[in-house]
C-alpha cells in the first residue's frame, strides 16, 4: 500500500517492506519512473537479506506532489542548461535528494543504504554528498556522474527522451514498449511485460510534464566529478556494458572518481532491471552491507 507522506514542503509517496527493526535500505528510482518500477522480485529478495526497504515515488511523478509551473520552452531551456548556461528551472537534484532524506526522517531512520537506479543513481551520489552522514553505503546503478561527456545517450535514445509527447493511453503504452526495446537489455526484453508494465504506471499515474522537469532538473545540476573524489562513503557501481541511455562510460567514471568504489559491470544488461540481472544485483548490495557493517 502506497503511504502519502508531507515532507520537505510537499508531499511524496512511499511504500515499505520488511521489518522495521531490520537494516533500512532506500530505493531511488530513475526519470519519469514511479516506485513500482523497482521489480518487486528485487524488493522481496532484498527484505529475505534482512533490510527494511523503503521504495518512494520521487517529486513530479507517481502520487507525490505535482509541480504545475510551465517554466518556459523546453527545448530552448534544456539546450542552455546542457551548454552550462544559467536557467530557471523548478527545482534541481539536491532539492529532490533533500525528498529522499526528508522521508527517512519521516519514518524515523537516520541513516540507510542508499541504492539508486539511472536518475536515482544521481540522486543517491547527491545524498551522499550532501548528506554523508545519513548514507550508510551507496549502490550506483546505470548512473553517471554529471559530467557532459561520459555516460551520454546514444544518437537514438536522445531521440527517445526528446520526442512528441504521446496524446492517448494507447499511444503513451506502445512509445514505452518501444523505449524499453530501444534501451533495455537486448536478450531479455519482454514484449508482454514491458506492456503490462507500461499500462500500470500510465494507470496509476501518466504525468509527462513531470518527467520534462526532472530532465532538466538533470541537466542544470551540472558536474558532481569534484565532490565524488571527495566521498568518505562504501560504495559499489553497478552498470551494463550495453546501456544505449547511460552509455558505460558513465559507471566507469563514477567507480574511477569515488575513492574505494567497486564496479560491477554486467555483460548483456542494457538500460532495465530483467530478472537475470537481480540476483547479481543483490547479491552486489549485500556484500557491499556486510562488507561495511551497521553505521549508528
Amino acid at each position: 500500500m502506497t503511504t502519502i507522506a508531507p515532507v520537505n514542503g510537499i508531499e511524496i509517496g512511499y511504500e515499505t517492506h520488511g521489518d522495521p527493526d531490520d537494516e533500512p535500505l532506500l530505493l531511488v528510482m530513475g526519470l519519469g519512473a514511479q516506485l513500482i518500477a523497482w521489480p518487486i522480485e528485487l524488493v522481496d529478495a532484498l527484505v529475505d537479506r534482512g533490510f527494511f526497504v523503503v521504495r518512494y515515488d520521487n517529486r513530479d511523478v507517481g502520487v507525490s506532489t505535482k509541480h504545475d509551473d510551465e517554466g518556459g520552452d523546453f527545448l530552448t531551456t534544456f539546450m542552455l542548461a546542457a551548454q552550462g548556461e544559467p536557467v530557471e528551472v523548478a527545482y534541481r537534484l539536491s532539492d529532490m535528494a533533500a525528498d529522499g532524506m526528508a522521508l527517512l526522517d519521516h519514518l524515523g531512520i537516520d541513516s540507510a543504504h542508499v541504492v539508486g537506479a539511472s536518475m536515482g543513481g544521481m540522486l543517491a551520489q547527491t545524498m551522499a554528498i550532501e548528506h554523508p552522514h545519513r548514507v550508510r553505503t551507496l549502490t550506483s546503478i546505470m548512473s553517471t556522474t554529471g559530467e557532459p561527456d561520459v555516460g551520454r545517450p546514444s544518437p537514438a535514445a536522445m531521440e527517445m527522451l526528446l520526442r512528441p509527447v504521446p496524446k492517448t493511453r494507447e499511444e503513451a503504452i506502445e512509445a514505452s514498449v518501444e523505449g524499453s526495446r530501444l534501451i533495455g537489455s537486448p536478450e531479455h526484453f519482454d514484449e508482454a511485460v514491458a506492456r503490462r508494465r507500461a499500462a500500470e504506471a500510465y494507470d496509476r499515474s501518466y504525468y509527462p510534464e513531470g518527467t520534462a522537469r526532472q530532465l532538466l532538473a538533470i541537466v542544470a545540476s551540472g558536474s558532481r566529478a569534484e565532490a565524488l573524489a571527495a566521498l568518505d562513503v562504501p560504495t559499489v557501481v553497478v552498470h551494463g556494458d550495453v546501456d544505449p541511455l547511460v552509455t558505460p562510460s558513465g559507471g566507469h567514471r563514477t567507480a574511477e572518481l569515488i575513492p574505494g568504489a567497486e564496479l560491477l559491470v554486467l555483460e548483456g544488461m542494457g538500460h532495465d532491471l530483467p530478472p537475470a540481472f537481480l540476483g547479481p544485483l543483490v547479491e552486489a548490495i549485500t556484500a557491499l552491507t556486510a562488507r561495511t557493517g551497521a553505521r549508528s
